[in-house]
C-alpha cells in the first residue's frame, strides 16, 4: 500500500497483480475502506490475469479525513478522486467496478471520463440520475436496525467501533445470512488502519448526491450485479440500471446482501467479471486499439 500526494489530498492505494495485465479499480461503497475488497478477493482477480487497483476514499482509511459533519470535500471531488489516482498511476483507462455509491461514481467516471473506462461493473447499485420511474424504498428493517445501533462515545475506543460496524453490517445482509467472523475480522483490520471511523459514517452521506448523471449516456460495456435480496436497493434498482444503460447485461445473484460479494459467491461472480474485462480486452486487441 501507498499514499498518493495531491492538492493537500492524501488517498491511500493498494494493487494486486501484474502491472502489464489489464487494470481493475475497484470503488468501494459509502462508509467503506478499501478493507471491504479483501486481500483474497483481489488475489482471485489478480489470479485471473488482472492488475488490480483497491483505494481508501476520502474519509476511510487512511486517506485524507475531514472532522465528522464537516467534509471539506464534494460529492464531485469523490467522483474524479478515481481520474486522480489513475493518472499517477499511469493507467491510461481501466475496468471500472463500484459498489452502491460506488456505483454511483463509477457511473459518473464513464459519462464524464468515457475514455478512461474500459468497462463498467456495477454491483448493488441504483441509477445515480436519469429517468428511472419509481423504485422501491429501502426495506422498514433497516431504519429500525438503525436506530438500534449501539452508541459510540469514543471512536478511538476499538471494541466500541467494531461493534458498531459489525452490527450496521448486519442489517445489509442477503438471504445467504450474515457472516459475523468475516465482517469483524474486516472491521478489525479497518479500524486498525483508520484516521477517524466517526468521519466516514457521517461524511459520505453529506456528499453523495452531489454529482448525479444520466445513465442512458453511459457507452461502456455494462455488467450489472444485483441480488434478489439487497434491502437498499431491491432488485428493480439493478433491473432499472440495467435498463437505461444501453446494452448492459444483468447479473443477478439470489442470496447477496447489500455488500460486496461475499466468498459464497465469487464462483458465480468473479467468472461474470473476467469475462466481462477481459473479452473487451480481446476486442480492443482485435481493433487494434489496446
Amino acid at each position: 500500500m501507498r499514499i498518493l500526494e495531491f492538492d493537500h489530498v492524501s488517498l491511500a492505494v493498494d494493487e494486486f497483480g501484474d502491472r502489464s495485465d489489464p487494470s481493475v479499480l475497484l470503488i468501494a461503497g459509502a462508509t467503506q475502506s478499501m478493507d471491504w475488497w479483501t486481500p483474497k478477493f483481489c488475489g482471485v482477480l489478480a489470479a485471473e490475469g488482472l492488475h488490480v487497483v483497491r483505494f481508501d476514499q476520502r474519509d476511510t482509511g487512511q486517506s485524507t479525513t475531514s472532522p465528522p459533519g464537516h467534509p471539506s470535500y464534494t460529492g464531485l471531488d469523490l467522483a474524479t478522486d478515481p481520474v486522480r489516482i489513475l493518472d499517477s498511476l499511469g493507467i491510461d483507462a481501466a475496468h471500472v467496478v463500484g459498489l452502491s455509491m460506488g456505483g454511483g461514481i463509477a457511473q459518473h467516471l464513464a459519462v464524464h471520463a468515457a475514455h478512461r473506462v474500459r468497462t463498467l461493473t456495477l454491483i448493488e447499485s441504483s441509477p445515480a440520475g436519469g429517468d428511472c420511474g419509481d423504485l422501491p424504498p429501502p426495506a422498514p428493517a433497516l431504519s429500525a436496525a438503525e436506530s438500534a445501533l449501539p452508541e459510540v462515545r469514543d471512536w478511538a475506543n476499538a471494541s466500541a467501533v467494531i461493534d458498531y460496524r459489525v452490527e450496521a453490517e448486519r442489517a445489509y445482509a442477503g438471504s445467504l445470512g450474515f457472516d459475523e467472523e468475516r465482517c469483524r475480522a474486516i472491521a478489525t483490520v479497518e479500524f486498525g488502519r483508520s484516521r477517524h471511523m466517526g468521519s466516514s459514517f457521517t461524511n459520505h452521506f453529506l456528499v453523495a448526491s452531489d454529482a448525479a448523471i444520466d445513465p442512458s449516456l453511459i457507452t461502456a460495456p455494462t455488467l450489472v450485479v444485483h441480488s434478489d435480496t439487497d434491502p437498499l436497493f431491491p432488485l428493480p434498482h439493478g433491473e432499472a440500471l440495467a435498463r437505461l444503460i444501453p446494452d448492459a447485461v444483468l447479473l443477478r445473484v439470489d442470496g447477496m446482501g447489500h455488500e460486496a460479494p461475499p466468498p459464497q459467491l465469487w464462483g458465480t461472480v468473479v467468472p461474470a467479471l473476467v469475462d466481462h474485462t477481459l473479452s473487451r480486452e480481446r476486442c480492443l486487441r482485435n481493433q487494434g486499439l489496446s
